[in-house]
């Protein structure tokens, strides 16, 4: 990872490595998939959570290392979850939570960012910035959980996620995310388009829903 991990060019004072770079654009990839619904934005996710990890754990940014094991894991679940559905319906079926799905996931990210942020508070070597690296290794988490079960919701918690995850990264001297993170909000903003329009399209009687995924 030494190679990976040296500094590929220079933008406005800012040095981007390698790793930063390359998993960044494997990301956006995946992102750019996720709006159209494709199987492939989960390996690319898988990549580029590889890639990230190795960035910022040389970084010690621990909750943005942290992030990336949540992307892994997560992408791997997600792409069983859209194989299923796809091998089921033919297609990934997406649609907004019910108010009680929404209650959980933001209830259950709301008490697992306080308690992350108290452990890396406690233990100050995990993270120089506790509240901000929990924030967004949950946030991630929550967002990852509401792709993979075709929630419209994934793109609202992917937007509360990069409003803490740009300064952090500029901040840590990773100014191609930070940058990368600014193209994020745009294909963000398209895809909660592209999807809302998507759940809004009727399904036939007899069409199968995702698997894991309630009506």
């Amino acid at each position: 990872m030494n190679w990976l991990n040296s500094v590929a060019f220079s933008i406005f004072g800012q040095h981007v490595k390698w790793t930063d770079m390359i998993g960044n654009l494997l990301g956006l990839g995946a992102l750019a998939f996720g709006w159209r619904r494709s199987i492939w934005s989960w390996p690319l996710q898988l990549l580029s959570g590889i890639v990230l990890f190795g960035a910022f754990a040389t970084g010690h940014l621990s909750g943005l290392a942290g992030k990336q094991v949540i992307v892994i894991v997560t992408a791997v679940w997600g792409w069983l979850q859209w194989q299923r559905g796809r091998r089921d319906t033919g297609e990934i079926q997406v649609r907004f939570a019910t108010w009680t799905e929404r209650l959980l996931l933001v209830g259950a990210t709301a008490l697992a960012t306080v308690g992350l942020a108290l452990l890396f508070t406690h233990y100050s070597w995990m993270s120089w910035s506790p509240w901000s690296d929990a924030y967004i290794f949950v946030g991630t988490l929550a967002a990852m959980v509401a792709q993979a079960r075709g929630w419209v919701e994934f793109w609202i918690a992917w937007i509360a996620v990069d409003v803490v995850g740009v300064p952090l990264a500029f901040n840590s001297g990773y100014a191609f995310s930070g940058l990368t993170y600014c193209v994020y909000f745009v294909l963000v903003l398209a895809g909660l388009r592209a999807w809302w329009l998507r759940s809004r399209t009727p399904r036939t009687a007899s069409a199968p829903t995702l698997q894991g995924v309630p009506a």
